[in-house]
């Protein structure tokens, strides 16, 4: 790849990026630790996140284990996540909070691969508006008379190029979550 087509390539590589943390937050009835990242603890009156102030760990295929270094946390970790939108409500021994992931019934899982599908739709629009820029870059380029034709069509191809590659991953890592919600 050419100096002049990279920063565009690290910019679909952020939208590839983006698309596999938002897929992370998805329940596909599997635990987890990623579906705790956006609950904040009031800890010494600072939010913080969960995975600051416990280890986080998967006990079983669907039971994830909260074990709060300050066993103080317990109460406002539990109520944090109980005010969260994950939709799973906590358990806890004083010490331990567990998190029990129910199985999603099919139609839940249907609902979930639909949300994939267009999060990956989305991915592929962040990765067409940016090779539309370096399209638009590489005109106002060759007008500008920084570039010959020549070099302009070999820039264009290569993004070209990038974008396919790009888009097939998209495809790919949506492909993944969904045979994963879509599993038992």
């Amino acid at each position: 790849m050419s100096a002049q087509t990279k920063p565009f390539e690290d910019k679909m590589q952020g939208a590839i990026n983006h698309l596999q943390r938002e897929l992370s937050a998805i329940r596909a009835g599997r635990a987890n630790p990623a579906v705790l990242d956006k609950v904040s603890v009031d800890y010494y009156g600072v939010p913080t996140p969960v995975g600051s102030v416990a280890a986080v760990a998967v006990a079983e295929a669907r039971i994830l284990t909260i074990t709060p270094w300050d066993t103080s946390l317990v109460r406002p970790i539990t109520k944090a996540i109980q005010t969260s939108d994950i939709g799973i409500n906590p358990t806890d021994d004083g010490r331990v909070i567990r998190l029990v992931f129910p199985a999603p019934t099919e139609e839940r899982r249907k609902q979930l691969a639909k949300e994939v599908q267009k999060m990956g739709e989305d991915a592929k629009v962040a990765v067409r508006n940016v090779r539309r820029d370096a399209m638009d870059k590489f005109k106002a380029m060759k007008k500008a008379g920084e570039l010959t034709e020549d070099d302009q069509k070999n820039l264009e191809t290569e993004t070209q190029k990038l974008t396919d590659k790009f888009i097939k991953e998209v495809d790919s890592v949506c492909e993944k979550k969904t045979k994963e919600i879509m599993e038992l």
